[in-house]
Formats: structure tokens, sequence, C-alpha cells
């Protein structure tokens, strides 16, 4: 199955592409299994996961940048564009319920996350498995009263809401 996703991938870049982010996306989904998420929370997800030291968790994936918040603008997209060739892949899939859709690891997601040995691929599952301790068991709701109180006015913008949150003077 690697090398036909590596042969249908050509030259499709790796970095800050939705390869990228659906193949972190997929490394949280298994951490969370059974849980399944939202695209918001795997948009937050995907920031806390490289970002963990903001949290309190282990040291940070990803170097600790001054706008790093600004990543959030852009990830949204890409996570959807992300889960979606996973989704395709068969490595995600969808659960549509009264609440809405929603994705989880599929069946073929742990024994393809095995195959990812790098040292950055076992910090990020180690990562992963922290946060899903972490926020595992918190409701959407209150998941996102987290992402305001550390990320801030970013929130609603990469959710996709259309307007900015501003904290009150």
């Amino acid at each position: 199955m690697g090398e036909v996703m590596m042969a249908a991938l050509g030259d499709v870049p790796l970095f800050n592409s939705p390869l990228e982010t659906g193949l972190r996306a997929l490394v949280v989904l298994d951490a969370f299994y059974p849980r399944p998420c939202t695209i918001s929370e795997l948009t937050w997800f995907d920031h806390l996961v490289v970002h963990t030291a903001d949290v309190e968790g282990p040291s940070s994936l990803h170097p600790d940048l001054p706008s790093r918040g600004g990543e959030l603008l852009v990830r949204r997209q890409l996570i959807d564009e992300g889960v979606h060739l996973l989704l395709n892949a068969g490595l995600i899939a969808l659960v549509d319920g009264a609440d809405g859709v929603r994705y989880v690891a599929g069946e073929e997601a742990p024994s393809f996350i095995e195959l990812m040995e790098a040292t950055y691929s076992a910090r990020l599952k180690s990562c992963a498995e922290w946060l899903a301790d972490r926020f595992g068991a918190l409701p959407e709701e209150e998941l996102r009263t987290v992402v305001h109180q550390r990320l801030g006015r970013w929130t609603l913008e990469f959710q996709g809401e259309g307007t900015l949150y501003e904290p009150s003077a």
C-alpha cells in the first residue's frame, strides 16, 4: 500500500501539504480511537500536537515561533484536504451521526502508523498519545474553551465561522 500511495503522489510537496497534515490527523485519530473528531477538533489537535509545550505538555515538535498562532489560518483547509486524501485511501473512516460528520481512524490505521519509524514519527505518536490522555475525554465545547484561552483570537477564524474572537476589554 505504501508504494502505491507514494507512486500516486508523484511530485506532491510534503512540507505544509495535505499529506503531511493528513498523516498527523491520522496519528491523532489513532491515539484518540474510538473517539470520533470533527474537522474543527482535528484542526485544533493538529496545532496542539506539534506545539504541546503550549499546553504544559512535552517539548514541542515544531519550533515555538512568535507568530505560530497564524498557522491556524491555513491549517483548516490543509486538514480538510488531508483527511479526505486519507479517507479515500481507507485509512480514515467517516462517522455521520445526528451531531454531524466526524472522523475516526480506519481499520488499517494502526498497521500503517506502525510503519512510520522515523524519529519525528515516534515523537509525533508520543505527543498524540499525550494529547489524547490530556484532552480525549473533553467534550467539544470544553475543548473549544481551552483553545480560546490558549490561542485567543485565532480560534473562530480557523473554524471557518468568518469572525475573529476578540477578548473582551
